[in-house]
């Protein structure tokens, strides 16, 4: 049965924060509100709750799953930012953007793209996923809460609760989310290429 933490989506309790950061450290994987709808997330370095949180969201190893990062100098220690990107990142980040930048070694082998050693990353406008990444001092894995057979994503942390609560170690409610996802930008190559249009603007990428 998972925990359900109500954390305050405009000032955090610390206390929460912390035992959601345990949560986290000990295996868990752990539904939460973002700046677009809710993720499942897990920590970085852990094979099984990874492989966990891929058969919640009924997921294969070939879906990419998206670093979620605290701001733009942890986004530069796994991905390899030159300066026109990270002109756009500053202009962008925190905010409702997924973007796929060559990865650095610092990522494991198991969540870059194979064939192009890329990897998708972003820093969400959401102050409860701040501060937990704050909290923990690295990032954590995420995919969009999406559920095998469903056709639209869960923002609601009580159907959230209804429908996970006997699957993963804990839900936060920090509110309703959207029902957008993010927008996802390529950045790898010469020029921004828009993958998905979502609750970002791709303007803000001159795309």
């Amino acid at each position: 049965m998972s925990q359900f933490f109500q954390i305050h989506p405009e000032n955090p309790q610390p206390r929460l924060i912390k035992q959601a950061a345990q949560i986290l450290r000990s295996g868990g994987v752990v539904a939460l509100p973002t700046d677009s709808a809710y993720a499942l997330v897990c920590q970085l370095d852990d094979k099984n709750a990874v492989e966990k949180l891929r058969r919640v969201r009924g997921i294969d190893d070939k879906h990419h799953l998206t670093l979620l990062c605290r701001d733009l100098s942890e986004i530069a220690q796994y991905a390899r930012v030159d300066n026109a990107q990270y002109r756009l990142l500053k202009a962008t980040t925190p905010g409702p953007y997924t973007v796929i930048l060559e990865a650095t070694k610092e990522v494991p082998r198991r969540l870059s793209h194979p064939s192009r050693k890329t990897i998708g990353l972003r820093v969400p406008e959401n102050k409860i996923t701040l501060a937990l990444l704050e909290e923990l001092g690295e990032p954590l894995i995420g995919t969009t809460l999406q559920l095998p057979g469903d056709d639209h994503m869960l923002s609601d942390p009580d159907e959230v609760r209804e429908r996970l609560e006997k699957q993963i170690e804990l839900v936060v409610d920090g509110g309703a989310g959207t029902l957008e996802a993010t927008t996802i930008i390529d950045l790898t190559g010469p020029d921004p290429v828009l993958l998905r249009e979502g609750r970002g603007d791709p303007a803000a990428f001159g795309v």
